[in-house]
């Protein structure tokens, strides 16, 4: 029966048999770690209840779901890793002058991560922007402005996107 649907499909959509096989795999990978998230997720919501740990949480099984999907569909796709060592070390080094600043945020972003200068909830002030963070992404973090032109440290309403690269370059209070 799978022999004739693979005919079927080569016949009909000219898609062979070595091409059908890794669809396949790669519908299977994204499935299994679809269902894995799923139940980390439900695990994290019934031991956390505090909305900081949560999110924290949800975070990082979203993170390295795709850090994983991404290397399983690589092997599944890619035939001969000796060349790709090579190939991957050029287009590294072309991508690393192109995309100098989305680099160094996403080590800004490391660095918030490990050292954590700051976190989700605490009152910052960097680059002359005041405010509590309320999100920390790959390539910036978000604060809802305190001050500026309300009196006290009032919301002004005001959400501010920050590049994660201003933590090595700007002071932080």
């Amino acid at each position: 029966m799978i022999k004739n649907i693979s005919e079927y499909i080569e016949t009909h959509w000219q898609i062979s048999p070595a091409i059908q096989h890794k669809i396949f795999y790669s519908l299977v990978a994204i499935l299994i770690l679809l269902l894995v998230r799923y139940f980390a997720l439900q695990f994290v919501f019934k031991r956390f209840h505090d909305a900081k740990h949560r999110y924290l949480w949800k975070n990082s099984i979203k993170n390295t779901y795709y850090i994983l999907l991404i290397l399983i569909i690589l092997n599944i796709w890619i035939d001969r890793i000796d060349s790709l060592g090579t190939f991957l070390g050029l287009v590294s080094a072309g991508l690393a002058i192109a995309l100098q600043v989305p680099i160094v945020n996403l080590a800004g972003w490391l660095f918030i991560m490990i050292r954590k200068p700051f976190e989700v909830g605490d009152r910052i002030e960097i680059d002359d922007n005041s405010g509590d963070v309320i999100d920390i992404r790959f390539f910036q973090f978000t604060i809802n402005e305190i001050g500026n032109w309300v009196d006290s440290d009032q919301s002004t309403g005001r959400i501010i996107h920050i590049p994660n690269g201003k933590v090595f370059s700007q002071s932080q209070a």
